[in-house]
């Protein structure tokens, strides 16, 4: 979508990214936000961005926690976002295993092509956020730009990522040093 009404975004990864890296996170008391997560999302909606976190969350198709499981942690990370200025647009999971080729796990664009025609996303002027090799081809694939983040499994992702990625020491410096850097003044838009 590249409509004058169209916003730009921030595709967010979860783990690793907005919160805590903790295997196969599900239960309430595996959440844990990132220092800065919170500020760095409040200053992305302040500059019109939309926010929409893309992760893959193969935990359900292993077996290993349920869809209702992972809608109560999402619930949870909704709630604790909106509760500190921060609200996200949407929240779009690929449930599927590494193996069953679908097209919503990340790098497969369709989580976050669904999140730009129901959000009014214009690619073009948007970015992907994440910490995993996965993130950054995504952003390729969606022709968006990439940061690499060094939280979660950032720091041994950089050798994996193509020369002259942006790499940030997590998510508010990825906006405050790039994003919001690079995004046109308000009256501009």
């Amino acid at each position: 979508m590249t409509s004058s009404a169209a916003r730009a975004c921030a595709f967010l990864d979860r783990d690793g990214t907005l919160i805590e890296e903790r295997e196969y996170a599900h239960h309430p008391a595996d959440y844990a936000v990132l220092p800065g997560a919170h500020q760095a999302v409040a200053r992305l909606r302040a500059a019109g961005f939309a926010v929409v976190v893309i992760t893959n969350q193969s935990g359900i198709g292993r077996g290993v926690f349920s869809a209702v499981d992972y809608a109560a942690f999402e619930g949870l990370l909704l709630r604790d976002f909106a509760a500190h200025g921060a609200a996200l647009d949407g929240c779009y999971h690929c449930p599927h295993t590494p193996d069953a080729a679908c097209d919503c796990r990340k790098p497969g664009t369709a989580l976050a092509l669904r999140a730009a025609r129901e959000h009014g996303i214009d690619l073009t002027r948007s970015w992907v956020i994440g910490d995993k090799e996965s993130d950054v081809e995504l952003a390729r694939n969606l022709a968006c730009r990439a940061v690499l983040v060094l939280t979660g499994h950032g720091a041994e992702q950089i050798e994996r990522v193509p020369a002259g990625t942006r790499i940030a020491r997590d998510v508010a410096d990825a906006v405050a040093r790039y994003v919001l850097a690079n995004a046109p003044a308000q009256s501009e838009r």
